[in-house]
């Protein structure tokens, strides 16, 4: 009983201390993709949990004119289109009245020639109108498709001139009111505060059998593993290698200090 004692006592007096921050689980610069002036950043966000509301706004009334006026020229040309297609129905039966009478005119050894010949301009002069106006169609849904395409390049638009974060923490905006910014300025930043992780610098004898070690926050045992490792040395502690524990985010502690052990 006392060896049993004597070889496990030292592993736990002297496994490694380690103080990691609770950070966000995620931090990212969010970057314009588009160019414009601001026209509103709301800067009581900042510092705020932020869902489904608009915190920065870029000039966008021309982008919203230009769009309007675009939905109405499809409206427009979708109305030729239809014309257009009745009128081609129309002349569809008119080439083939024109063609049966052409046929049966030319076979008639009484018909003069100049009859003939006058029964097959009818008939060409109705196809070509027909054809012409098939032609005429295709243009038109060439056009309509080429606005609609329009229509989406703008509403694209828009939609990145308002800054609208989905549940992210806004930790700082980086542009003003009255700034012209351009496709990569820089806008805010965002935190991913679903949840949190710690991270560590573990020297190359800690790596071993990490799957196997349980973890300790503030002495506390928990269910917690490493969930990554960097297997190239930290820049900036060489001898150390980066290690990544994720947790649940917490209510209102992230920056806290947290003493964690792996034994």
């Amino acid at each position: 009983m006392k060896i049993f004692l004597f070889l496990v006592i030292p592993l736990l007096v002297f496994a490694k201390v380690h103080y990691a921050k609770v950070e966000p689980y995620e931090s990212v610069v969010l970057k314009s993709a588009v160019s414009g002036l601001v026209v509103d950043v709301d800067l009581d966000a900042e510092g705020t949990l932020v869902n489904d509301k608009r915190v920065i706004h870029i000039d966008d009334a021309l982008d919203k004119t230009n769009l309007e006026d675009t939905k109405k020229s499809i409206a427009l040309l979708e109305k030729m289109l239809g014309i257009n297609h009745e009128i081609a129905s129309s002349l569809a039966g008119t080439v083939k009245r024109q063609e049966g009478y052409f046929k049966r005119i030319s076979k008639l050894s009484t018909a003069s020639k100049t009859q003939k010949d006058n029964a097959y301009s009818a008939f060409t002069s109705a196809k070509t109108q027909y054809l012409s106006t098939k032609e005429k169609i295709i243009s038109l849904e060439k056009q309509i498709l080429d606005m609609q395409y329009k229509a989406s390049q703008l509403e694209d638009i828009l939609v990145k001139k308002s800054i609208i974060p989905q549940k992210k923490y806004l930790y700082k905006l980086l542009v003003r009111k009255g700034d012209y910014v351009a496709p990569g300025t820089a806008l805010a930043e965002l935190q991913d505060a679903s949840r949190a992780k710690l991270v560590l610098f573990l020297e190359p004898e800690e790596l071993v059998g990490t799957d196997d070690k349980v973890i300790y926050l503030d002495g506390k045992r928990t269910e917690y593993k490493i969930g990554k490792v960097w297997r190239v040395a930290d820049e900036k502690f060489i001898s150390s290698y980066r290690a990544e524990i994720y947790i649940p985010a917490p209510q209102n502690e992230f920056s806290k200090l947290v003493k964690v052990e792996m034994k």
